[in-house]
């Protein structure tokens, strides 16, 4: 089988190496300029359109990352390249899941042990214990329960929260409350102390760390998003923050990465900036995944993390 492969912003030599180790018997090359032979699967991550042009006999793409917005805009801005036969899967989880869970838990944890005010106490030279809720009355939200949302609720409910998730689809999870459809949004929401959004980043998922969506949760409340950028309108949580609705959050993705130096976020001491660190692709598990995927393609057999186009994840 012939391979072909395309990472940005990656060093291709450690995954060229893994990779051939795991598909032995594949041919397995870097895409350069001027490439158009033929391949069988292209593995890829925002790579250059070039790469996928003149490739109608693929029988895969793998986008190498959980998130599918990437292949799915470039396909989008580039319809010539897009063929309704050529089936693309994403990385499941791949170690990302236990990150996620620990990103998600601490940011949770913070908020919910008041670590988040006795930091500004301190700063400010104040000696003030403050009281905190029963774990039971503690309300979690977690926006999207796919792979990693799912993780992240599930650990959150063990610590004995009242916690509940929301998806596009009914789900059903022991010891979390499950929401699902536009028309219950609202009820999530209600109330919700620490809002952590997982959702995928679709047209109907833009922007829906709003205004609407703030107001909705208890005063005071604390936002995670460690999905993308774009789910975020920044403005609609500066005015949050500043009116009091919102305490703080926890933002480790943004819509333009780096995030700019002027950008308010960095001097607001109530928001926690990390640079889009939560849950890293590891490398083996990412390469193990794919070669089975290949190879139950190669059989003729469908494998699990195929995107749905219409939905966009």
């Amino acid at each position: 089988m012939r391979i072909l492969f395309s990472m940005t912003g990656k060093d291709p030599g450690p995954w060229l190496s893994a990779l051939r180790q795991a598909l032995p018997d594949a041919d397995i090359r870097e895409w350069a300029a001027g490439d158009v032979e033929q391949a069988d699967y292209a593995l890829v991550w925002k790579p250059s359109p070039d790469v996928l042009r003149h490739r109608a006999g693929l029988k895969a793409i793998f986008n190498m990352g959980a998130g599918a917005d990437w292949i799915l805009a470039l396909l989008a801005n580039h319809p010539e390249l897009a063929h309704d036969d050529i089936p693309i899967y994403r990385i499941e989880d791949a170690g990302m899941a236990s990150q996620m869970v620990e990103y998600a838990t601490y940011a949770a944890l913070r908020h919910f042990r008041r670590f988040d005010s006795y930091e500004r106490q301190q700063r400010d030279g104040v000696w003030e214990p403050l009281a905190i809720p029963a774990a039971r009355d503690f309300k979690v939200g977690v926006l999207g329960l796919g792979s990693l949302g799912a993780a992240v609720a599930r650990h959150l409910a063990s610590f004995g929260f009242d916690v509940r998730g929301y998806s596009r689809s009914p789900k059903s999870m022991e010891g979390v409350a499950c929401f699902s459809g536009r028309e219950r949004l609202t009820s999530f929401l209600d109330g919700v102390s620490v809002l952590i959004n997982l959702l995928p980043n679709t047209p109907q998922t833009n922007g829906i760390l709003n205004s609407e969506t703030f107001s909705k949760l208890a005063r005071g409340a604390h936002v995670v998003n460690l999905a993308r950028g774009d789910h975020l309108i920044d403005d609609d949580l500066l005015e949050a923050i500043r009116q009091g609705q919102i305490s703080g959050a926890s933002l480790d993705v943004f819509t333009r990465e780096p995030l700019p130096i002027d950008h308010p976020f960095w001097r607001d001491r109530r928001i926690s900036v990390t640079p889009h660190i939560s849950a890293l692709t590891r490398m083996e598990e990412s390469v193990e995944q794919v070669a089975q995927k290949i190879y139950e393609v190669e059989l003729g057999k469908v494998p699990t993390g195929r995107v749905d186009v219409l939905y966009g994840y």
